[in-house]
């Protein structure tokens, strides 16, 4: 059984978070999967709006972009207005022309650290995907090959260090594992998805965080 319905509906009847948004992370290790679970949670919303951090982190700040989504995206939003953020380009190492990000009812914030202290305040929920660090890493070396291994050596030690100090998933609301039928969604007890869900019953959680 896949729980992305009963998580999409639980999403949707949480209280509004940025503004009229109800803004919901997606965090996890790089290569735990957060890019394909948000664009499918996001289609089962309906087509709610992703916003990939790749897009606001850079070579030279990894895991500088808090002051660019807070100008670009969550200040707009906060206001109900159309978000417009400049969009890096990993290969011609700039940002580019910029992007409209709308104020839906539900937007997804998908990326490693989207759950960092800095973003809590303004989310209507952290979805942690469970995965370990070694795991999630070997998955996305093989995904991206040879030719990125000197990337990865670097990234690898920006996230461990990041993840030191602003940890994300013990304020996880809920965690996500793939299973062959989908997700599982494992409430963690206290968080948002405990008290407002709607659409059936997610998976209790076998651990928390």
């Amino acid at each position: 059984m896949d729980d992305l319905p009963a998580l999409a509906d639980a999403l949707a009847a949480l209280p509004p978070s940025c503004g009229p948004v109800r803004l919901v992370a997606v965090d996890g290790h790089a290569g735990s999967g957060k890019s394909t679970f948000a664009g499918r949670l996001a289609a089962v919303l309906g087509g709610a709006p992703v916003l990939r951090l790749d897009d606001l982190a850079s070579h030279d700040e990894p895991f500088g972009w808090l002051p660019r989504l807070t100008r670009q995206v969550t200040g707009p939003l906060a206001h109900g207005q159309e978000a417009r953020y400049a969009p890096y380009d990993w290969s011609a190492r700039r940002f580019t022309a910029p992007r409209s990000l709308p104020p839906a009812p539900v937007v997804l914030v998908e990326g490693v650290g989207a759950g960092r202290a800095g973003l809590r305040p303004l989310l209507a929920a952290l979805l942690w995907m469970d995965r370990g660090a070694e795991d999630a890493w070997r998955r996305g070396r093989r995904r991206d090959g040879a030719g990125l291994a000197d990337f990865w050596d670097g990234w690898v030690r920006a996230e461990a260090g990041h993840f030191a100090a602003d940890p994300s998933r013990p304020y996880a609301d809920a965690l996500v594992r793939e299973v062959p039928e989908g997700y599982r969604v494992a409430r963690v007890s206290g968080g948002a998805l405990t008290t407002h869900r709607a659409g059936g019953p997610l998976t209790p959680p076998s651990h928390t965080p």
